[in-house]
């Protein structure tokens, strides 16, 4: 026992000959914490990491957020109007479209990325499904590509193309009559319009409350196809106006800027001319607050149909209702005209204060309506539709001119019969390439056969734009701060108590 006890000490001894003293559990230990300290390190490590990713995850998720309701939210300008070219669709998918808002004008619906959207026409005799409401889907078809044209049967109600009529009646028709010259006698340039100070008063006053607000005045200036006054003339209205301390024109105040117009040397105010021969009978009806909720619902329909802001179709033309008795015609023309550098838009010159040589008219498209179904003739043609090239030489061929609607309209490329509540869609000019406005469409030339039997009631919706992008943008921003400025204004468009007749006009 003790020889066993001996042979053990001196194995130890020998076996920690090689190693410093220690305790002989110095080793275990020391090994035991060095194992757990480098766990302990990769554990907090790999805690860091996982909580730095959980806190960048939530914060992405959390921009993201911000950004789709900042992008989608109240504040955005065109969401609503560029949220609507879903609807117009190959598959026939139905969006609903929200009306404007009847107690104010969009006049703040623009932005400076915006761009105007067309319609695809995909090829001729393409029918394409187009939702403008929550119950109404309609089939547009696609009858030209050069102009890009579209019909839309049944647009319109009968009743609806009723009403339209009967507002026109109860406005008053003026005559728009150019006499064809007969055979070895040149066209006459005499004025063909002559109306009295009260005619024209009441032509200018389109709510008829009787009083001209500058409202009515700037909305009077943005018609150029010879109707209307001259931007001289409103100019005059204008000045006068705006010197009277309540902002607006009485009937007597009204005389004596007519009798100034009236003096020798001077253009005579009630003079009318017309741009381009034609003989009808036409009004226009006033499509803004107070207006006949039929002429609203029109309106909304073509910013929907169009899938233009709203601002741009509210801020355009009055809506011009055209009667064409037997004979009634209108020689082929543009809608639109070319831009140059010495022209300036008549809708936005005269509010946005600019001079230039010449006002031309600046319509992106026309919207035509028929309101009721000529029994014979009154076709809508297009003489060089879908043409491969566009010559004005080409529009006379063996000394017959295409443009002469009374003489040649059946030699036309494309007629379309009137059929009443019937809605034409085309396009005046040519994209730019950049989401904006270009060039004139020459192939838009169109005019309107002689009625031969019966009578044809037509209406046209222009939107007006001006190919200056910014000069557009001025207009609309311009429009909008008076619309503020003198939002005291909506309460002249209230409904009037001693005729409602009037203010559905």
């Amino acid at each position: 026992m003790e020889d066993a006890q001996e042979n053990l000490m001196e194995q130890e001894e020998s076996d920690g000959s090689d190693k410093p003293s220690s305790s002989p559990y110095n080793s275990p230990f020391r090994s035991t914490r060095l194992h757990i300290q480098r766990s302990n390190v990769c554990s907090r490590a790999y805690f860091v990491v996982v909580m730095v990713f959980f806190h960048v995850y939530i914060l992405n998720v959390i921009a993201l957020l911000l950004y789709v309701h900042y992008n989608n939210g109240p504040g955005d300008l065109v969401t609503g109007d560029d949220a609507s070219s879903a609807s117009v669709s190959k598959s026939g998918s139905a969006l609903p479209h929200p009306p404007p808002a009847p107690r104010e004008l969009h006049v703040e619906d623009y932005s400076q990325s915006f761009s105007l959207p067309r319609i695809e026409g995909i090829r001729v005799g393409h029918v394409q499904q187009v939702s403008l409401g929550p119950d109404r889907t309609y089939e547009m078809k696609t009858l030209s590509l050069k102009p890009l044209l579209f019909e839309i049967p049944g647009f319109l109600s009968e009743e609806e193309c009723r009403v339209v009529v009967q507002l026109a009646q109860l406005k008053g028709l003026m005559e728009s009559q150019t006499p064809a010259p007969s055979q070895g006698q040149e066209e006459s340039n005499q004025p063909i319009l002559s109306l009295s100070t009260e005619e024209v008063f009441s032509l200018l006053d389109l709510n008829q409350d009787g009083l001209l607000q500058k409202q009515e005045i700037v909305s009077h200036s943005r018609s150029r196809d010879g109707t209307w006054l001259s931007p001289d003339n409103l100019r005059q209205i204008l000045t006068v106006l705006e010197a009277r301390p309540t902002g607006m024109l009485t009937l007597e105040d009204f005389r004596l800027v007519y009798d100034v117009s009236q003096r020798p040397g001077q253009q005579p105010i009630g003079k009318l001319r017309s741009q381009f021969k034609q003989r009808s009978k036409h009004s226009w009806l006033y499509q803004g607050l107070g207006s006949h909720h039929v002429l609203q619902t029109l309106r909304n329909r073509v910013i929907s149909l169009t899938r233009l802001p709203s601002a741009l179709v509210e801020l355009s033309e009055p809506l011009q209702v055209i009667r064409y008795e037997h004979g009634d015609f209108s020689n082929a023309h543009h809608d639109s005209s070319p831009s140059h550098s010495e022209t300036t838009c008549a809708h936005t010159r005269l509010a946005g204060n600019t001079s230039a040589l010449t006002e031309v008219s600046c319509r992106y498209l026309t919207v035509s309506f028929y309101l009721s179904s000529a029994e014979e003739g009154g076709e809508t043609t297009f003489p060089v539709a879908d043409n491969r090239t566009y010559e004005e030489q080409a529009l006379v061929q063996d000394g017959v001119d295409l443009t002469d609607t009374q003489k040649t309209c059946g030699k036309g490329n494309l007629r379309i019969k009137p059929t009443v509540g019937t809605a034409l869609l085309w396009y005046n000019h040519l994209s730019d390439g950049r989401g904006w406005m270009g060039e004139l469409d020459e192939y838009s030339l169109h005019g309107d056969c002689p009625v031969r039997r019966g009578v044809k009631w037509l209406a046209n919706s222009w939107v007006n734009v001006d190919p200056d992008h910014q000069m557009q943008g001025r207009y609309q921003r311009l429009v909008a701060q008076r619309h503020r400025a003198k939002s005291a204004m909506e309460e002249h468009y209230q409904p009037l108590s001693h005729s409602d007749l009037h203010q559905d006009l």
